[in-house]
């Protein structure tokens, strides 16, 4: 992926411009490089229709009006309204084709800047807040589209417009054409001082938009723990502090937008006011026509609006170099964690799952300290342990979405760093505390995009205890649910996710405390499926509730990143070590069997 240069400053208009493009063009403009094509053709055709329109009004004020030819007045009537109608046609084509190939490549973009941020490490989610990806993914990419249209309409135009406008007034009179930009050399240091502010300002809007977007993701996903606080208010004064500080940004910004085609309208009405003086003394004086000082004029007064464009878009391109600079970054970014580069074959069956002396670090501080132990195929392995003893730790290290510091993690005797990606994670099926469900239907959340009948479909409803439940939803298992499954409540959403696990049919599965959430009632109808749903797996559980894993096969005990017990329930407790006493302090004061 190309990158913008690696420089402390950032890049200049001219330099942005062509990576923009190059990257674009090899990326997603080149597959729809005919409709392109024609958008530019359409668009040079009607940039040129202004140099015609300049050029009639000679014939039309000598021959027709100063002269009084009659007899020319339908052919000259006749080639304006040919020019207005081709500008018409022109004007219509390239707007719509523009449109279909804008929108199919920031189409393409955001799919493709999301499927690439998918493949980043969790660290990097640990450091970019969602609110500010959303950003980026939405209005970045929306930005870098209206930059690449300005450019390419401010070379397919607006360029070919200005340089048939001065055409015809050089034709006209070459000197009235220098006398009229006497005024450029005053806009060259006032426009580089305009594009720095511009390029500043711009930067810092699109920072504060982050930070508002990072907001607003963070109150309606804590809109319970808002309310049970009573921090609206404060919540709402922080939300309003960077409103105000993008509405200073933002005017700033548009100041330094419009003084750069503020600046061309000063020059031009220097230029005009030059020759009026010096072409009017020619008209008196009869050296010159009316008919080619209206020509001179009209096209000077239609080359004004193409050049304030031209000069509005070096201010755009300014102000969407943040955008790109912070587009390019993600797609630069690469994750660490990637397929072996000859992955071996998936083991058959429950395999075995075994750690071995297995190290870990997060930010220099050790989290596992040597683990080892041994889940054994077809059977339910628990780890216990106080909160911080690196149990989630584990199932990371088994999926991969994080890759130890030393020692070996391997699943059917094959490490997990030789199988790829895929295949690793497709040998499991994982039901956690908070089970992700989608803003979908039920049927799609137990789907998951896999293609199953609708027997199996409901063999895994029913086995999962979801039936019980779909008779109370509005439209049964296509009733959608809701915001991260806030239709279903907590009990239901277990539910849900273990008919998925269910038809994912793995033989590995990860269960993190996917009942410690939940009331008695619900706990009960939970773990009858979780029972249902191990049963054939090597099953891995965390539980805090040491009642739900008294059944294990073996229980693994751990502390500050190692195993310092393991064994059966009854076993543990009769050697009165570290579970011995979890097991105290859970069931002390309470009238219970456990034990």
């Amino acid at each position: 992926m190309t990158s913008l240069p690696a420089t402390d400053q950032p890049p200049a208009p001219a330099a942005t411009a062509r990576v923009l493009f190059r990257w674009l063009w090899r990326g997603y403009l080149r597959r729809q490089k005919w409709t392109l094509f024609a958008a530019l053709f359409f668009m040079a055709l009607e940039g040129s229709m202004l140099g015609l329109i300049s050029w009639i009004m000679l014939p039309m004020f000598d021959t027709v009006f100063v002269e009084g030819n009659r007899s020319a007045l339908w052919p000259v009537g006749l080639a304006i309204l040919v020019i207005f109608m081709v500008r018409a046609v022109a004007t219509v084509s390239q707007h719509v084709l523009i449109a279909r190939v804008n929108e199919r490549a920031l189409a393409d973009i955001r799919t493709g800047l999301l499927r690439h941020l998918m493949r980043l490490d969790g660290t990097f989610y640990q450091s970019n807040p969602a609110g500010s990806l959303i950003e980026r993914v939405q209005s970045d990419v929306q930005a870098l589209g209206q930059v690449w249209i300005g450019i390419a309409s401010g070379i397919g135009r607006d360029m070919i417009a200005v340089i048939w406008l001065f055409g015809v007034a050089l034709w006209v009179d070459w000197k009235w054409t220098a006398v009229a930009l006497v005024g450029i050399p005053l806009l060259v240091l006032p426009s580089l001082l305009a594009q720095a502010f511009v390029r500043r300002t711009s930067r810092q809007a699109r920072e504060v938009a982050s930070r508002m977007a990072t907001r607003l993701d963070e109150v309606f996903h804590g809109i319970n723990a808002i309310k049970l606080n009573g921090i609206e208010a404060y919540q709402g004064d922080r939300y309003h502090d960077l409103t105000e500080s993008k509405v200073r940004t933002e005017v700033r910004a548009a100041f330094g937008h419009s003084s750069i085609p503020g600046l061309i309208d000063v020059m031009t009405g220097v230029g005009f006011l030059f020759v009026l003086i010096y072409g009017g003394s020619q008209i008196i004086a009869g050296e010159k026509t009316v008919g080619e000082f209206m020509a001179f004029f009209t096209a000077m007064a239609l080359a004004f609006e193409p050049l304030r464009r031209l000069g509005t878009l070096s201010g755009l391109v300014q102000a969407a170099s943040a955008n790109i600079e912070r587009i390019m970054a993600l797609f630069d970014r690469q994750p660490s964690i990637v397929d072996p580069r000859d992955p071996v074959a998936p083991p058959v069956g429950a395999p075995e799952v075994v750690f071995d002396s297995v190290t870990l670090d997060y930010d220099d501080q050790p989290v596992l300290r040597g683990l080892s132990f041994v889940a054994e195929a077809g059977r339910t392995t628990a780890l216990v342990g106080a909160s911080g003893a690196g149990k989630s730790t584990v199932f990371n290290l088994l999926s991969r979405l994080v890759d130890p510091k030393g020692g070996r993690v391997s699943v059917g005797g094959i490490a997990v760093s030789d199988l790829s990606l895929a295949d690793l994670r497709g040998l499991m099926s994982v039901v956690s505390q908070d089970s992700a469900l989608f803003d979908e239907t039920l049927r799609e959340n137990v789907l998951l995009g896999a293609t199953r009948d609708d027997a199996a479909v409901a063999k895994a409803l029913r086995a999962a205890h979801v039936s019980d439940f779909l008779d109370q939803l509005p439209a049964g298992i296509d009733s959608p649910a809701g915001p991260r499954g806030g239709n279903l409540s907590g009990g239901q959403r277990q539910r849900v996710a273990i008919a998925r696990a269910l038809l994912r049919d793995t033989p590995v599965l990860l269960l993190d405390e996917a009942t410690s959430a939940l009331d008695t009632r619900s706990e009960s109808i939970v773990q009858d499926a979780l029972d249902q749903l191990s049963r054939g797996r090597t099953t891995l559980v965390i539980a805090h509730r040491l009642s739900t894993i008294r059944n294990a096969d073996k229980i693994v005990v751990m502390d500050r990143g190692r195993v310092v017990d393991q064994g059966t329930h009854d076993d543990l407790l009769k050697r009165g070590g570290l579970y011995a006493e979890l097991h105290r302090l859970q069931f002390s004061g309470t009238d219970s069997d456990e034990g």
